[in-house]
C-alpha cells in the first residue's frame, strides 16, 4: 500500500508512441494500480520521449527536482522505462531520491541496490544483444543485395532534424576533444601540414570521426575546427 508523496516518470522511445499512447497508457495504468489505496499524493508527472540508452533526460531531471522539492519518491513502471545503463542507474541511485519500481519490491539498503544493479545489467546486456543481432541481420541483407534505407513514408519534422543535427555536432565536438592531446603530441609547435597530420593519425591507427581507418587533410581540418 503506497503512502506519501510521489512523482511519476514515464518514458517512450518515439514521439509516435507518445502521441498514440502506445506503451504510455500501460505505464500510467501500472503506476495508478500501484498507488491505488493508501494515503498518497501525486505531486507531478513527467513524460520523456527518448531512447533508453540515452543519458540526456531533461524530463527525468525535472522529475528528480520535483522529488527533492517535495521530499517525494520517484515512481516508475519498471526498470527498463528508467534506463538500460548500469552506469546511469548508479548515478540515479546516488541522487538522494527514493525510487519505487512498480514491478519490484521496495529497493531498500545495500541488498536492494545490489539486486537492482543486477536487473539493470541484464537489461543492458539484452539491449546490446538486440543491437548486435540487428546489425548482423542488416549486414546479411546487404550482402544478399537487398537495398536498405530509402523513404519510409514520413519525413522528420524541423524539430527532429534540428535535434539530430545537434546530436551529431555534440558527438563530433566530443571526438575532437579526445583527439586534442594527441594532435598536440604529434605537432606541439603547430607546424605540420594537414596532410602530414593525416598521415600521422593514420599511422597511429586512430579511427576517423566516421569510423574509417584513413585520415585525409579535410578530415583533420574539420576536427581542428571543432577545437
Amino acid at each position: 500500500m503506497a503512502n506519501g508523496k510521489f512523482v511519476a516518470y514515464y518514458r517512450v522511445s518515439t514521439d509516435q508512441q507518445g502521441k498514440s499512447g502506445l506503451g504510455l497508457d500501460a505505464q500510467k495504468k501500472a503506476v495508478a494500480d500501484y498507488l491505488n489505496g493508501g494515503d498518497w499524493t501525486l505531486v507531478g508527472e513527467r513524460t520523456e520521449i527518448e531512447s533508453g540508452r540515452s543519458n540526456d533526460r531533461r524530463e527525468l531531471e525535472a522529475a528528480l527536482q520535483l522529488c527533492r522539492a517535495h521530499r517525494a519518491a520517484l515512481v516508475v513502471a519498471n526498470v527498463s522505462r528508467l534506463t538500460r545503463s548500469v552506469a546511469f542507474l548508479s548515478k540515479l541511485l546516488a541522487a538522494d531520491v527514493e525510487i519505487r519500481f512498480v514491478d519490484l519490491p521496495a529497493i531498500e539498503g545495500a541488498t536492494g541496490k545490489f539486486l537492482l544493479h543486477q536487473m539493470a545489467s541484464v537489461a543492458e546486456l539484452e539491449a546490446g544483444m538486440i543491437s548486435d543481432r540487428t546489425r548482423k541481420a542488416l549486414a546479411a541483407a546487404k550482402a544478399r543485395g537487398v537495398k536498405l534505407g530509402g523513404f519510409r513514408g514520413r519525413a522528420g519534422t524541423a524539430g527532429d532534424t534540428a535535434k539530430a543535427r545537434e546530436a551529431r555536432s555534440a558527438k563530433a565536438t566530443g571526438h575532437a576533444s579526445s583527439l586534442a592531446p594527441i594532435l598536440s603530441r604529434i605537432d606541439p609547435e603547430g607546424r605540420l601540414s594537414l596532410r602530414a597530420l593525416a598521415a600521422a593519425l593514420t599511422a597511429e591507427g586512430l579511427p576517423t570521426p566516421a569510423g574509417g581507418a584513413l585520415w585525409t587533410a579535410a578530415t583533420v581540418q574539420r576536427v581542428r575546427a571543432k577545437l
